[in-house]
């Protein structure tokens, strides 16, 4: 990527650029010359929740954090990840790890942790030869998608996130940052994270955190969180039926739970992850692309897909959410990370 030059004007577009709206598709922004107009993508992320640019001609992972630069975004370090990922400098990393065959469902990064990225930057240096797209869906009109007595009891009483570092999945080390227990307990006691360290070493974890909230600027009422995402009933029913069998079902390296600690059942996570699907919009990556996504307002997914894909991610703008944080996690999974079977 050559040197980037921000345009510095109050929302229009340089001349050779256009911005492109297509049903089913993001809002695309053509650039020429080389220009990166950011008061016209900042205005173009507060109207539409994302926009992906095209032209820049990103060519290497630090590119990334040149763009983020330019549009004034902080970089934020990634705790609490689901998945590995590669930190490559500067706040940028690297896509998650996760099987090319597998699409990832809906979700907005890092719903759970108590300061949440405003933000999120993706970067594609190559394009797979088929699918793989990142997805995006509106959480405005995914609230209004899903059924009133199935947002009620979430606003209620928001979600439970349990976790299990252990065996299967994302070790504590990897997911905190460091391999000092000491470390990761004040994390936790830090980020309104109960925690429990068990006999064999392994950690487990629950936070409650609003299922509902509103926009910071835009005062919009949200669907985040990732109910859907890191229940158990997301996974592969016969990955599932295998780590229940092999550890116990206490030992999944994820799942959630209403607020109050009651289970969420299959059909539930079925009727979020439709909600999402049903107001998606996507356009295929090509190699350059910098998709800008207001990380509050639009979750995002990922298509399976064919071929090598190398996109780079760069998480920023934290801001702490009035009434995410929920007192206290409750009963059921307390005493679940208290007394392991």
């Amino acid at each position: 990527m050559t040197d980037l030059t921000t345009a510095s004007m109050s929302g229009d577009l340089p001349d050779g650029c256009r911005l492109v709206l297509q049903p089913g598709h993001p809002p695309v922004l053509q650039l020429a010359h080389g220009e990166l107009p950011a008061p016209a993508v900042r205005q173009s992320l507060t109207r539409h929740g994302a926009v992906l640019l095209r032209g820049l001609g990103l060519g290497v992972p630090t590119d990334l954090a040149q763009v983020a630069h330019a549009l004034g975004v902080t970089p934020m370090a990634e705790r609490e990840g689901f998945a590995a990922r590669d930190d490559v400098g500067q706040g940028v990393y690297s896509a998650s790890r996760w099987p090319a065959e597998e699409p990832m469902c809906m979700h907005h990064e890092l719903s759970y942790a108590d300061e949440v990225p405003g933000t999120a930057l993706f970067g594609c240096l190559r394009a797979p030869e088929k699918g793989g797209a990142t997805a995006l869906a509106d959480a405005r009109h995914v609230l209004g998608a899903l059924p009133a007595d199935l947002v009620a009891p979430f606003e209620r009483h928001g979600w439970l996130l349990a976790r299990h570092y252990g065996e299967v999945g994302l070790s504590w080390a990897e997911a905190f940052g460091t391999d000092d227990p000491e470390a990761v307990s004040a994390y936790c006691r830090d980020h309104a994270v109960e925690h429990c360290w068990l006999p064999d070493g392994s950690l487990r974890t629950v936070q409650r955190r609003a299922a509902v909230v509103r926009h910071p600027v835009l005062g919009e009422r949200l669907w985040f969180n990732q109910v859907a995402f890191l229940n158990e009933f997301t996974m592969d029913p016969a990955v599932r039926e295998y780590l229940v069998s092999l550890y116990g079902p206490d030992a999944l390296p994820f799942t959630t739970f209403y607020g109050d600690g009651t289970p969420v059942p299959e059909q539930v996570v079925a009727a979020v992850n439709d909600a999402y699907a049903a107001v998606a919009v996507s356009e295929p990556w090509q190699a350059g692309d910098v998709l800008v996504v207001d990380n509050l307002r639009t979750a995002h997914s990922r298509e399976a897909y064919r071929g090598e894909r190398d996109i780079v991610a760069l998480f920023g703008d934290p801001v702490r959410l009035p009434g995410h944080v929920r007192p206290g996690a409750t009963d059921r999974p307390l005493r679940d990370i208290q007394e392991p079977s």
